[in-house]
């Protein structure tokens, strides 16, 4: 039986649902950037190094992006409604209760373990589910729009969030998220149907004698996605593109995201005016993922991929030389901004286009765990680098030789076209 829907939505309830994954991976991108807000506050409070705090953000890191092919199995199986609610209030009570944290060991186990789990509900995996599930046309632009809502999230509470720890230290910054997750919750349970089929719709650009993606074969979420990854990883092209992803969340989320802070401290730039550095790449990163994902819809995903991770690993090598006034840091923010996660539409559409619209978010999901994976290699491998040499330099220029890398072994991949519906 299928439930009405507003008559001011009509057709086009698919770009609510959407709207409603947007606010959840917003609000989701907010909490995985505060560690980098809240590393100096923390040295400051509890004495920790940086390395201490580094490895807490790294266990969140990984354990968000190998959360993420396990979640995208258990919306097919347990449904993306209650996923994502459930997600959203793990992540409110992890971030609340790490408000009453005195060892870094309670650090690793709100922020690094229980939030990163949540968060990893409410990622990129979620995006790939909901446009496959409710678009047929315009993938790559949805797919665009819903990535660049992680942008979105740093724009709006980086700033906020380096304002309240400067003024208030880390505690406040911690219930004010825990605050925000668990208003979501119902919200989230009230705007996205489970499908178009529930509301007695077709996704947006179908056609009359469209068949809905079938289910997934018995079994839990384990064998779902277990069972998606041993058929992908038998294919070059899921290791390439593996590998390219973790080049991504290595020179994005686990060294910019979590390090670009401290680095401008370490030139005496103020926190708040750093943050502020990361919030207009988020703006910048809403105009290139965009584009990005309008760009794929109409260009070889391939070519695309292979620019952006170039560009990225020149602009990475440049930065540690040049001179952290704010014309040069302002230059750098626009343009590795407009890069910053541009790569996730080619990167989808390449993913369903070899395993289908039923296993394409899945593999997806294992493509994702390498970018989490690269960014918790970075958080750390930055952090103990700072420790032992005093400064980034080295972590950069290791990681745009990183991004060349993945640019050549991008323009590598053989595009292969499954069925829609495989």
């Amino acid at each position: 039986m299928t439930r009405p829907i507003p008559r001011p939505f009509g057709r086009n309830y698919a770009f609510v649902a959407a709207g409603a994954v947007f606010i959840a991976l917003m609000a989701a991108a907010g909490l995985r950037a505060a560690p980098g807000v809240l590393m100096l506050p923390l040295e400051r409070a509890f004495g920790w190094d940086r390395g201490t705090v580094s490895a807490a953000a790294a266990v969140g890191i990984f354990l968000y992006g190998l959360t993420g092919p396990f979640a995208a199995a258990l919306m097919q199986s347990f449904g993306i409604r209650r996923t994502v609610a459930l997600a959203l209030l793990l992540m409110a009570v992890s971030t609340g209760l790490s408000s009453l944290m005195t060892e870094p060991w309670q650090y690793v186990a709100t922020w690094g373990v229980m939030a990163g789990l949540g968060s990893g509900a409410v990622a990129m995996v979620l995006g790939a589910t909901v446009v496959n599930r409710w678009f047929v046309a315009r993938r790559g632009l949805m797919m665009g729009l819903l990535t660049a809502s992680t942008a979105t999230g740093s724009l709006i509470f980086l700033p906020g969030m380096a304002m309240v720890a400067e003024q208030g230290g880390w505690r406040p910054v911690v219930l004010i998220i825990a605050g925000v997750m668990a208003l979501l919750a119902p919200v989230v349970w009230l705007l996205l149907p489970e499908s178009p089929q529930a509301i007695g719709q077709k996704p947006y650009g179908a056609s009359d004698d469209y068949v809905p993606i079938p289910p997934p074969a018995a079994g839990g979420a384990l064998a779902v996605a277990f069972g998606a990854l041993f058929r992908a990883a038998r294919t070059r092209t899921f290791w390439l593109l593996f590998a390219g992803f973790f080049v991504c969340g290595l020179t994005t989320n686990g060294l910019v995201g979590v390090h670009m802070i401290a680095m401008c401290a370490d030139q005496g730039l103020p926190e708040t005016r750093a943050a502020t550095l990361l919030a207009l790449m988020g703006l910048f990163d809403l105009v290139g993922t965009t584009l990005s994902g309008w760009l794929t819809d109409r260009y070889d995903p391939r070519k695309l991929l292979f620019v952006y991770y170039g560009l990225r690993g020149l602009s990475l090598m440049v930065l540690p030389y040049t001179d952290f006034s704010i014309v040069a840091l302002g230059i750098f923010a626009v343009f590795y901004g407009l890069d910053w996660i541009a790569t996730v539409p080619p990167t989808v559409r390449l993913a369903t286009e070899a395993f289908g619209d039923r296993d394409g978010p899945i593999v997806f999901g294992w493509i994702a765990a390498g970018h989490q994976a690269g960014a918790a290699t970075a958080a750390v491998m930055a952090g103990v680098l700072r420790a032992s040499q005093g400064r980034y330099l080295e972590a950069f220029v290791l990681a745009g030789v990183a991004a060349l890398v993945a640019a050549v072994a991008s323009i590598m991949i053989r595009r292969q076209v499954k069925p829609a519906l495989a």
